[in-house]
This record gives C-alpha cells, structure tokens and sequence, in this order.
C-alpha cells in the first residue's frame, strides 16, 4: 500500500511540474532604477511591500506570510537590473520568480518585469496576486 502511495503522489508531483506555465507582467513605475532595486533585492527592501517579514542568510532569503514561512535561494542577480529566486521547496528545477527592470530609452520610463510560475488553471489567481503586491510595492515607493 505504501508504494501506491509514493506512485501517486509522484504523480501528482510530476503532474503539477508538466501544468506550470511561465507568465511575465510589465508594470510602470514611476522611481528611479536605484529606489526599485534596493526594494527587490534586500530584505529590507522586500518586507516593506513582499512579505511581512524577510530574513537572508547565504542568499537564502525566508518570506513569513501570516506565520507561514517559504525560503527562496537568490540565484542570479544583475546590479541595477535584475534578481531572480529559486523556491527550496520547488520540485520544479526550471522554475524561478524574477524581477527586472528595464528603463525604456524614450520615455524614461521605469518598468519593472516579473517573471513567475504558475499552475496553469490558477494564472488569473497569479496575476491577481502580483497586482496587488506591485500595488503594495506602489505604496511604499511613492509611485
């Protein structure tokens, strides 16, 4: 019985990896490239509108929402462009959340890129969620 068990919950595991979907949302803000990225890769930065709490230690960054806690590795990060985080927990190697910014020569707007993955039946969630934590992070940066 046990390994029916462990089948199916590999199942269900390898189910869920086939059905996550990338998404990217673009969001204008109205900061500099300094005031955003101080807040999308420090802990400090990201308590103020992610989480409410952030700790680091190593590049692993732990988010407590309402006393749950998730760890995320910091995995690549671009000085003034860019951060992307690995969830420990993920069974999913190839996924990632990213934030970047990018700076349209034009205009001189600031936009801010996130890249997630998601189940694919709950992206409407996903992109409800992102609005209202780039909301949040609105707030907090004055724009």
């Amino acid at each position: 019985m046990k390994n029916m068990f462990n089948f199916d919950h590999e199942l269900i595991s390898v189910k869920s990896i086939l059905l996550m979907k990338k998404i990217e949302l673009e969001f204008i803000l109205n900061t500099s490239v300094k005031i955003l990225y101080s807040r999308l890769s420090t802990p400090t930065g990201l308590n103020e509108w992610y989480a409410d709490k952030v700790s680091e230690k190593d590049n692993i960054f732990t988010f407590e929402w309402e006393g749950v806690e998730e760890s995320a590795e910091l995995v690549a990060s671009k000085d003034q462009s860019m951060v992307r985080f690995h969830w420990i927990e993920s069974e999913d190697d190839e996924s990632y959340f990213e934030f970047r910014i990018e700076e349209h020569e034009l205009t001189n707007d600031v936009a801010l890129i996130v890249t997630d993955f998601v189940i694919d039946d709950e992206e409407d969630e996903a992109v409800e969620l992102w609005n209202t934590q780039i909301g949040n992070l609105r707030r907090v940066i004055g724009a």
